[in-house]
């Protein structure tokens, strides 16, 4: 498989592409997340994930092939970004507690020729959390560059996620099995 170029500096991501066996290296610039009014929710992530491989499109060569991603929590029609603080990763998770929100995230891979582009969608149901529950999740890990306020991976996920319906690996920041069914009609 040809080297790919990763337009994320996600740490997860490129634990799942690493773990998928994958040839890449991590290419990132600035990028605007913002999105213009009246997109569906997928298409807001594929929307930023395309920012994304086009911030990094312009300065590699040609011939690569680029993968960006972005994922997005969603909570009864609202897109819930990442915590500014505590106290809102706090009041993020109480509202996903006891809820089922879906997690989608956009994938776009860009090579000079083609472009590929999907939207993949899990649904993740919380347990009824506690508050003690929550507090010590954000107070002990932190989750303030996650969309929604949690990472499944840490444990959150063990004890408050009573079931995942999708691509576990969505929920991650990566759906890598259609990653790679798509990467083959790219490279062949």
């Amino acid at each position: 498989m040809k080297k790919i170029i990763l337009a994320s500096s996600s740490p997860r991501r490129k634990q799942l592409l690493e773990w998928a066996e994958v040839p890449f290296e991590v290419v990132v610039y600035g990028t605007d997340e913002t999105y213009p009014a009246g997109l569906t929710v997928d298409a807001v992530a594929v929307h930023v994930a395309r920012q994304k491989a086009l911030a990094v499109q312009s300065h590699v060569q040609k011939k690569s092939i680029i993968l960006a991603a972005d994922t997005i929590v969603v909570l009864k029609g609202r897109i819930i970004g990442k915590p500014k603080d505590r106290d809102e990763a706090v009041r993020i998770i109480s509202d996903l507690s006891a809820q089922k929100h879906a997690v989608i995230t956009g994938v776009v891979i860009m090579s000079d020729q083609t472009e590929i582009s999907f939207a993949d969608s899990t649904d993740v149901y919380f347990h009824d959390l506690t508050l003690e529950q929550i507090e010590f999740y954000v107070d002990k890990y932190k989750p303030y560059d996650k969309a929604g306020a949690y990472a499944i991976q840490e444990w959150i996920g063990v004890v408050g996620i009573k079931s995942v319906v999708g691509d576990f690996y969505n929920v991650m920041g990566l759906p890598v099995s259609r990653v790679l069914k798509e990467l083959k009609k790219i490279i062949g």
